[in-house]
């Protein structure tokens, strides 16, 4: 019998297509890349046309040697990686490295037994394009990483900084947000809203002030405010005008890889990192009573095609769930957006009839939450669109105009399986030329807002949209500025930090290029057009090569390099009394003992809460501190001799039971509760919230 082998990457998937195939074949996991350029040098010459020097990466020595062996008297060797340029990339390494004379290249968009089976008939040769699309990106990545990393070493003085081709472009983005924000002049203005109700029936609801004298409101302060209650003194509220509309609302596509990033990341909390952690397991296989299966199709996509066979699946799910009424005339296909990638599908369950509630068993609580999200917004986007009835009523008070708005669904579509959780607001029966009574008028203070700081999964949003970046490195881009810390999360929120500025404002006056937008962008394009065999690859190298060479050189002569003297304080530190002095590290400024490192006192500049430490005979105070990953918690000012430490930020307050510090609870961002910081203390204080006028 003929003997076959399959390399995949991972041993997940390898336990998924042992499942599926007869005795003959032998599925084995290259665990990955196992060549890449070296560590500890360029790895390319720039000279002969930027070929490069890979090498086997150490730790995958013992994983070579096995497939060599594996591979020693096969018949057919089918390489399986993943269905993208850094799958094709590793099928190539793995044919030279183990000098395979007719290699089989094959694609599963889905770890199904049928897709399985499909892709193993129709075998092809490796896509050189696609492999060099690959070294492209990867060498210009080490060319910008090797050469500008040791400049900042040099200029700004640690060892462990990096710059990014694309990293850096995404700390730019998230410092001139920062900067609009500390920028940012809030300016006053006035709301009034009337509560009203027919007088045929008790039903209040809410008119907002619109305009006067057809021309458009506008109220900048407290005093304006009064001036047009006064004048609304004793007006009679008059309805003008009612407007209904029918208006319907499309569902969502599929998912592709930012989408699902961006709604994990919203409805579930999961950072990037955690959402594709977890996609690729369902892709690779879980055991279900079916055996071991692959859940979803490939995860790294950027088109919203689906597959025919997946439309009539799920058209007959739906009209066996939920009825025609729910099911379109006909399957719903969603354009592809300009310069999407679509060798693969949308996001999808392989197969709807594996509902979430079937395979609950099975799944792990993460697992579950992601492929239910994944099954509803596939589903939906195969559904009728809902219906809304909008009405929008004028009020006529004098000569000033109210206008009430409402919304109701009248037919839910696609909302009953993915709901958007969108209000309604609901409006009296009321009739044209009809006199209101008026319960109340409501005037609010508001202050215009500054932007949003980029949250993970707006960061993702904007890089798309931008074109920077592919699926496959949107999550890895956002967790290379948490591990450097040019980026600490806050409530959720991406702020950058004093080296992230200083190394953003060095990249930015240096490098225009490098961190430009639109030029990281047509980079990306001309990747795409190296693997759609347009461009060639050594051509695309060169191009930038030249430029960032003579930029290089010139920024070597004009740095001057940042020097980092300690300033004396005038305070004695509290361990061993001798005087304090500020310094400055690659987490920014922070005061520590002049004698370190015989004292190792030290404490952050500016996170003081002005708290006591809670623990006994401790004279430190509590301050913010952040573990190696960016993450903010309390500790005391007294480490590592006071190992005091807390998740959640410590209050005044005292807990009844035990005297303990009460520290708050947050979830979404707000207080929600009080708990004992004391370690086997379960005391918890529910936190009212006060309520906020519907004016708001």
């Amino acid at each position: 019998m003929a003997k076959r082998v399959i390399i995949v990457e991972s041993p997940a998937k390898t336990k998924t297509l042992k499942g599926f195939l007869k005795d003959g074949w032998k599925v084995t996991a290259s665990m990955g890349h196992i060549r890449d350029l070296p560590v500890r040098a360029l790895g390319v010459d720039v000279d002969d046309g930027f070929q490069p020097k890979f090498v086997i990466i150490p730790k995958k020595k013992s994983v070579v040697e096995k497939l060599k062996q594996e591979v020693s008297d096969a018949d057919e060797v089918y390489l399986a990686s993943d269905p993208d340029r850094e799958g094709e990339a590793i099928a190539w390494h793995l044919a030279q490295v183990l000098k395979l004379k007719n290699p089989l290249r094959v694609e599963f968009n889905e770890i199904t037994k049928s897709a399985v089976l499909e892709g193993l008939k129709h075998p092809r040769s490796i896509d050189m394009s696609r492999v060099y699309s690959q070294h492209a990106r990867r060498i210009l990545d080490r060319i910008v990483g090797y050469k500008l990393s040791p400049l900042l070493w040099d200029k700004l003085g640690f060892k462990t900084l990096s710059a990014g081709r694309v990293q850096s472009v995404a700390l730019r983005l998230v410092c001139e947000r920062e900067r609009e924000i500390q920028a940012f002049v809030p300016e006053e203005y006035w709301t009034i809203t009337a509560t009203l109700t027919s007088k045929r029936e008790y039903f209040p609801f809410d008119a907002l002030l619109i305009s006067k004298g057809g021309e458009k409101i506008n109220i900048p302060n407290e005093e304006e405010a009064n001036r047009i209650l006064q004048a609304l003194e004793g007006a009679e509220y008059k309805v003008l005008k009612i407007k209904k509309q029918e208006r319907r609302r499309n569902p969502p596509p599929p998912f592709i890889t930012s989408t699902l990033q961006q709604e994990a990341s919203n409805r579930l909390g999961f950072t990037p990192a955690r959402t594709m952690r977890i996609a690729q397991q369902l892709y690779e296989g879980i055991e279900i009573d079916e055996g071991t299966v692959g859940l979803i199709t490939y995860m790294r996509t950027d088109s919203v095609r689906i597959a025919e066979s997946a439309l009539e699946e799920a058209r007959e799910f739906l009209k066996q769930t939920y009825g025609d009424e729910f099911l379109p005339p006909a399957p719903r296909r969603f354009k592809v957006k300009e310069g999407a990638q679509d060798a693969h599908e949308a996001i999808r369950p392989t197969s709807v009839f594996r509902t979430p509630e079937k395979l609950a068993p099975y799944l792990n609580s993460d697992q579950l939450k992601l492929y239910t999200l994944i099954w509803r917004r596939f589903l939906a986007s195969q559904m009728k669109e809902a219906v809304m009835d909008h009405t929008s009523v004028d009020i006529e008070a004098k000569e000033f105009l109210f206008r009430a708005t409402g919304s109701v669904v009248k037919f839910p579509g696609f909302l009953v399986v993915y709901d958007e959780k969108r209000e309604e607001i609901a409006l009296p029966n009321l009739e044209e030329g009809e006199i209101l009574e008026l319960i109340k008028l409501n005037p609010s203070q508001h202050f215009t807002q500054p932007p949003p700081r980029y949250s993970e999964a707006s960061l993702v949003k904007a890089l798309e949209q931008k074109g920077i970046g592919r699926p496959s490195t949107y999550a890895v881009i956002v967790q290379t500025l948490l591990d450097r810390h040019y980026v600490v999360r806050e409530n959720k929120q991406l702020v950058p930090t004093e080296m992230g500025f200083k190394v953003n404002d060095l990249l930015v006056e240096n490098f225009p290029d490098i961190v430009d937008v639109s030029f990281t962008a047509k980079m990306e394009e001309e990747l795409d057009d190296i693997e759609r065999g347009v461009l060639r690859w050594d051509f695309v190298l060169g191009k930038f090569y030249d430029a960032f060479v003579q930029t290089l050189k010139k920024a070597l002569k004009t740095i001057e390099k940042q020097e980092k003297k300690d300033e004396p304080l005038e305070e004695k530190c509290p361990l061993c009394g001798a005087p304090l002095v500020l310094k400055y590290g690659r987490y920014g400024k922070f005061v520590s003992c002049s004698t370190f490192p015989q004292c190792r006192y030290k404490r952050s500049l500016t996170n003081s809460l002005g708290i006591p430490c809670p623990m006994e005979g401790c004279d430190g105070e509590i301050v913010e501190r952040r573990t190696r990953k960016g993450r903010l918690f309390y500790g005391c000012s007294n480490y590592p001799n006071c190992k005091f430490a807390s998740w959640q930020r410590p209050t005044t307050n005292r807990c009844p039971k035990c005297g303990f510090l009460l520290g708050e609870k947050t979830s979404k961002g707000e207080v929600v509760s009080l708990v004992c910081l004391r370690e086997g203390c379960d005391y918890e204080e529910v936190v009212e919230k006060a309520e906020v006028p519907a004016s708001e």
